[in-house]
Order: C-alpha cells, then structure tokens, then sequence
C-alpha cells in the first residue's frame, strides 16, 4: 500500500469512527436496561455495540475490499491472507450501559504481523485519537506525545481490573498496592482503549492491564507507540496484542513499571 492510498484510508477511517460515535450517542439518549445483553460474567453487549461495529465493517470492507476481520461482536469472521481489521465498536460498554461517560470506538488495521493504523473516538468529548505509518500521532488535529515523567513518584497510572479472570487476582492487587506508595495515584477508568490514547497524548504516564483482547488494545498500542511510548507485555516482549496483557508508557518509566508487575505476575 503506498503511502498515499494509507493517507487516504486514515482520514476515512477518522471520518468513520466520528459517524460511528454520533450514531452511539444518539443511542444513549434512547438505550434502556432492558437492552442489555449478558454475554458472560460481568461481560455485557447491546445492540448498540452489533449496530456499530456492523457500520464499521461494511464500510471498511468497501475501503479496502481484500482485508478481513478480528471484530468484537463477530460480526465479520473473514480473514485477509494480508490486511486485518481489529474492531472494538463500542469500548467500555459498562460504562456506557451505565451512562457514564467514558467509551469509544477502536479500530486498528494490521498487515501481516504489523499494527499499521489505529483510530479511537471518544463521541463525548469530540476527541478523535489517531495515527498511521508514515504521520505523526494526533488528537484531532493536534500532534501528540506521551510525558517526559522521569520516575514513578512523579507519574499518575491508569490501570483496569479484568471482569472474570481472577486467577491472578491476588497478586494483582500486591501490584495496586506497590503503585499506590510508588506513584501519585491510579485511575480505574473502564476502557482500555481510552486508557491507552490517554498515554499517548499525556493525560496519563502509564497503563497496564491483564485479561485484555485483540480489539482492547491494537488500536491504542499503535498510538502509544507512534507517540515516542513504549509498549510491552508483562514479561517485556513484543506480544501484547494477542498476549492478553500490557504494559504502556513514556518510555522512561517503563523498565521500573516492569519490574514491579514482573516480580508477580511475570
């Protein structure tokens, strides 16, 4: 793909994910409880999130007819021998379910094994976090960068706590206490998705979560990165997007990150 038709296919998926997000805060306005699916445990779905993402795969399947999709909702299970789709429609359906708030839709777009393309939308604010190979990291049209924090003390962490593997609950909470005597504080907020564009333009130093999909977090990873940060799994390797867990940060910070979460959980 030349950088030109990547240019292209960016700003359509901007375009898409602010439709998309009008299209959810209409709903809002509407949605009642009874609406609410249980798709498991503390895992809950609407035809919110089903309309959604059947927006976004039917108009990226027009943008670039040869790709396929890892989609939230299944939607979609056609796979690209080389472009893939990642699609959360609607991150952090509890809050929106809820009213609160605090979601987003998250899109990335792989090639091959490569995150190439993320776009995040936050429809209650009109923030649009996004970026591509070959440009720089923006909130809507805003360059963005992760901090310059040097130390923990000085950092302020976002973190989410997973809603049915406990597994691990105990040493995870060894975690939150360690960063509550370490940092300034933690943010529980309720969307990966947002947690990590918030590292991405320095709302937040750091994040880091276990229990987590694909659609989580692609998108933001790709930001994060492209804004100067770096992202890894608990045991510092590269395989935080089907790994299930992630650690994101300014870089500088994030060695000190990984050794706190890697003497348990790693």
């Amino acid at each position: 793909m030349t950088q030109d038709k990547l240019n292209e296919l960016g700003r359509e998926v901007v375009e898409l994910s602010r439709a998309v997000g009008r299209f959810i805060l209409d709903e809002r306005k509407t949605f009642k409880q009874s609406d609410v699916e249980i798709k498991a445990f503390n895992n809950f779905v609407s035809y919110v999130d089903k309309e959604a993402e059947i927006k976004f795969v039917n108009r990226l399947s027009v943008l670039l007819p040869e790709s396929g999709f890892i989609a939230e909702e299944g939607t979609s299970t056609k796979k690209g021998d080389e472009y893939n789709w990642i699609i959360d429609p609607l991150d952090g359906t509890t809050n929106f379910v809820h009213n609160i708030p605090f979601f987003c839709t998250s899109v990335a777009l792989m090639k091959g094994e490569e995150l190439i393309l993320g776009v995040i939308y936050e429809p209650n604010v009109d923030e649009c976090y996004y970026s591509w190979n070959g440009i720089q990291a923006f909130r809507n049209e805003e360059v963005i960068s992760v901090t310059s924090t040097p130390d923990l003390l000085s950092c302020l962490l976002a973190t989410g706590f997973p809603y049915d593997d406990f597994e691990r609950q105990d040493e995870y909470f060894d975690i939150l206490k360690s960063f509550t005597h370490k940092t300034r504080g933690l943010r529980r907020l309720g969307s990966a998705a947002l947690d990590l564009a918030y590292v991405a333009c320095g709302k937040v130093d750091a994040f880091y979560e276990y229990g987590l999909n694909p659609w989580d977090v692609a998108a933001g990873a790709f930001i994060v990165k492209q804004a100067g940060g770096q992202v890894t799994d608990f045991r510092n390797t590269n395989e935080y997007v089907f790994g299930e867990e992630i650690c994101a940060s300014n870089q500088k910070v994030h060695q000190s990150m990984i050794k706190v979460i890697g003497d348990r959980l790693a």
